[in-house]
């Protein structure tokens, strides 16, 4: 075989690895989906089949968008269903079953773990395995940490079993930044001045929405290094606390500015009331979905701020969607290397490749091309007012799953368009790193050189 077959095959490997990731989300969504059609899920077969599929792909694409209440559709059956749909949408159906083998003693195939490579975001498939179970301990961490807490408060309210079982429900949802709830059509609302449930809520939210491999590090350092902890983090768990803590404290101050005088949100609580309130809705906006005020009810400038907000996301190797904090700061890295005129880019006494700021461009530029499209198909579709629906489509893309009212009177147009920038939103970040790097470097070096050629900018 000589080097061109050579690299037609990894370049076939390659996306046969990206198939099986999105079809995997495929497959579990279809499954979810027909589960959830079943009388024995529901209370009343007045739903269609596309809601049930509305609702099987926010679930397994951890959104949090629902078109009805699914504690009013759903028995204590759909609900475990939907539960499972979040468990595993938020660690990845592939990260399950390979787990099996490992917890089973059989050996991954390099392939698996190339796969699990691209599904983690790992740089290497050395410890694939290893790195697996780290997972899966940290999310039996929390989620059970979570539980327990919100059980507390839910057990006085519902009863021991009922508040048990809400309490995991919202842990697994919170964890995974999913959104759903079991409260109704209110959400938190009822909860705004709860200060365990925000604290708990909120702590689960940006736990799951700082990545998997950033606690990996945190535990390696503080392991090794408890009192020079940030010095020896990675650079990109440094990135990630630094974009993190920024976007957290830029949302809250800007919900508690733009919010403190309306009346249907925050303008009658006392200071301390909408100081929790703003930092909760801005860890929400994280991607997690859940919401202690009326969305609908926020003033325009808010909404857009928010929409900006969710467009970014999490960070990366989590259970968040989004573009990414990394991304983000990728990108505002290289414009000040190009205002400043340096020849490098470069950040903490590190310098980034050209080739990682061309994919955070390019990942930013598809992402928001996909999102004003899907934005451009609702404006024609829906009758709703244009900035509920901007908030609609980048809460989508964001695999957030907050509403301004919009979700329960979406056309089915309107629902394919939201479940494929869901679906895209959980997935793209993965299929776009792959695209745009393996085949950057598989073509490298059979690339033509021509002329330079002159173009006016600005």
């Amino acid at each position: 075989m000589n080097v061109v077959e050579v690299n037609k095959h990894q370049k076939k490997k390659q996306y046969s690895i990206v198939r099986r990731i999105a079809f995997s989300f495929l497959a579990v969504i279809f499954v979810g989906s027909i589960l959830l059609t079943l009388p024995i899920s529901n209370k009343n077969n007045s739903v269609s089949y596309i809601d049930h599929l509305f609702i099987a792909v926010s679930a397994t694409c951890v959104t949090g968008l629902v078109p009805f209440c699914i504690v009013e559709q759903y028995t204590l059956i759909g609900q475990i269903i939907v539960l499972i749909l979040i468990q595993i949408g938020g660690l990845g159906f592939l990260t399950l079953m390979n787990l099996t083998l490992v917890l089973l003693k059989r050996k991954l195939t390099y392939e698996s773990k190339m796969l699990m490579q691209e599904a983690l975001n790992q740089n290497s498939v050395s410890n694939i395995a290893g790195y697996m179970k780290q997972v899966i301990q940290y999310t039996i961490f929390f989620e059970l940490t979570g539980t327990i807490l919100l059980s507390i408060e839910f057990i006085g309210e519902f009863g021991f079993s009922k508040g048990i079982y809400y309490g995991l429900f919202h842990s697994v949802s919170a964890f995974c930044n999913a959104g759903f709830d079991l409260l109704g059509s209110s959400s938190l609302i009822n909860y705004q001045s709860n200060i365990l449930v925000n604290i708990v809520i909120m702590g689960l939210i940006i736990a799951g929405g700082l990545g998997f491999v950033v606690w990996v590090d945190l535990t390696n350092c503080f392991k090794k290094h408890k009192k020079k902890l940030y010095k020896y983090l990675s650079l990109h768990s440094k990135i990630v606390l630094i974009m993190t803590g920024s976007l957290l404290l830029i949302g809250t101050l800007g919900f508690f500015l733009l919010e403190y005088h309306n009346p249907d949100t925050i303008g009658s609580m006392s200071i301390g009331h909408k100081l929790l309130t703003s930092f909760f809705q801005s860890t929400t906006l994280r991607t997690a979905g859940f919401c202690t005020v009326d969305m609908y009810s926020l003033r325009n400038p808010t909404k857009l701020l928010c929409s900006m907000l969710m467009f970014v996301g999490g960070s990366p190797a989590g259970t968040a969607g989004g573009m990414k904090t990394t991304t983000l700061m990728i990108m505002i890295l290289y414009i000040r290397t190009l205002l400043l005129g340096h020849n490098h880019l470069t950040i903490m006494d590190r310098t980034i490749s050209d080739q990682l700021a061309k994919r955070s461009l390019t990942i930013a530029l598809i992402s928001f091309f996909i999102s004003l499209t899907g934005l451009f198909l609702l404006s024609i579709s829906e009758s709703c007012d244009f900035i509920n629906i901007m908030f609609e489509v980048y809460s989508a893309f964001g695999t957030v799953g907050l509403s301004a009212n919009v979700t329960s009177s979406l056309t089915n147009f309107g629902k394919i368009v939201i479940m494929l920038l869901m679906y895209t939103g959980r997935i793209g970040p993965l299929t776009m790193l792959l695209v745009f790097t393996q085949r950057y470097h598989q073509n490298k070096r059979k690339e033509m050189t021509y002329p330079n050629g002159e173009v006016l900018l600005g």
